[in-house]
């Protein structure tokens, strides 16, 4: 009787010995070391490492530095470089690997993107920033997917519900359309804007009024090139996602979520390509949505005029539609010059709106600090 047992527990032993290497011999073990990437230390410096025997040359790639940061390898072909002290935020990095950019494979935080290969390392401050996980009541978060008749596809979208939202079930709440920039995915909002522990915060707080945010995927044309669908394509055209929110994503969440009605009760944000969508289709239909945040918008000098001749409503319907229209974008931002001209364009037309233009470059770290600021906005 206990003969097979014990066989079935030796029988495991040496599964689990061979999993963690200790029946290897011991240079293979070196080889399957623990390799800690990143490793952020107590004075902010933080030290990123990369295992490459046969590379020639490594760099580290990151907005947390103006330029790359050469990285060297040791006896056992693992790369290395440490960096800071560095200001308490969440930063995106990548390695360049012999000039091949790839995402750090020892960190499970990725930066979800069509194309860029990136990680995300957290620098905690002194005290918990906004974006951090703090001991105070969570949403939730859930994956979603709907019929888009627009598009004659099945798409994905993730919704935020607040704190409460499961157990108030006789209470409805406002929403918030939140838009991704251009190769970003339905989930960078999620992952890298930290939206949820945000509004978790905030709303913790008494800062943000508990709201319902609809992240969905705002680039239909990866999933049209995958059915082989001949479509043309126009990245910087606006007219088949406000179509498709209007039409497909708003009546999909107002079916399914205790959505309050109306105008005043919807909000659009977004950043970059997201802001010049949330333009077209927050100006573009006043009817629909009553709060308008465009976060360093991708538009340009030379469509302003256009734009508001062809896409946006004009001055009477905004202002007596909006409650707010508020603009943002870093000053360090390649788009912060259209934005400045964009807004002079909208005091010249009388329209109502405000501006928050900080210090920064075209970042998810400047796109936190917008949601933070929207958000203690909004529904109020």
């Amino acid at each position: 009787m206990l003969e097979p047992m014990m066989k079935r527990a030796l029988h495991t032993l040496l599964i689990l010995a061979f999993l963690t290497g200790s029946l290897l011999p011991v240079s293979a073990q070196r080889g399957r070391r623990m390799i800690v990437s990143p490793e952020v230390h107590p004075d902010k410096t933080v030290t990123f490492r990369f295992i490459a025997p046969d590379a020639r040359k490594v760099e580290l790639s990151t907005e947390i530095l103006k330029e790359r940061a050469a990285m060297t390898r040791d006896e056992n072909g693992l790369w290395s470089v440490t960096i800071g002290p560095v200001t308490p935020d969440m930063y995106p990095y990548s390695f360049l690997v012999d000039g091949i950019q790839v995402a750090d494979p020892y960190n499970v935080d990725i930066f979800p993107n069509e194309r860029f290969k990136r990680s995300l390392v957290d620098i905690p401050g002194d005290k918990p920033l906004i974006h951090s996980l703090q001991d105070v009541p969570h949403g939730k978060v859930t994956y979603r997917y709907y019929k888009s008749e627009t598009l004659e596809l099945t798409r994905r979208l993730l919704v935020y519900t607040p704190p409460g939202y499961m157990q108030n079930t006789g209470k409805s709440y406002p929403v918030l359309y939140l838009i991704h920039g251009m190769t970003d995915t339905e989930e960078t909002w999620y992952k890298v804007g930290r939206v949820n522990f945000i509004l978790d915060n905030l709303i913790a707080r008494g800062e943000a009024v508990p709201m319902i945010i609809v992240m969905p995927y705002a680039n239909p044309y990866p999933e049209l090139r995958e059915l082989n669908r001949q479509v043309e394509v126009d990245l910087l055209g606006t007219d088949l996602f406000t179509d498709e929110l209007i039409h497909e994503v708003i009546p999909a969440i107002e079916k399914n979520y205790r959505t309050q009605a109306g105008p005043g009760n919807r909000a659009i944000a977004g950043f970059s390509l997201g802001g010049r969508q949330t333009l077209a289709a927050g100006l573009g239909h006043p009817d629909i949505f009553s709060w308008v945040f465009a976060y360093a918008p991708a538009i340009f000098d030379r469509e302003l005029d256009d734009l508001f001749e062809n896409t946006y409503a004009v001055q009477e319907d905004i202002n007596n539609g909006l409650n707010l229209l508020w603009v943002s974008c870093g000053r360090d931002d390649g788009l912060y010059a259209a934005s400045v001209k964009f807004t002079g364009l909208l005091n010249d037309k009388g329209i109502k709106h405000e501006t928050f233009f900080t210090d920064g470059g075209h970042t998810w770290m400047n796109c936190r600090l917008f949601l933070t600021e929207t958000a203690r906005l909004l529904f109020k």
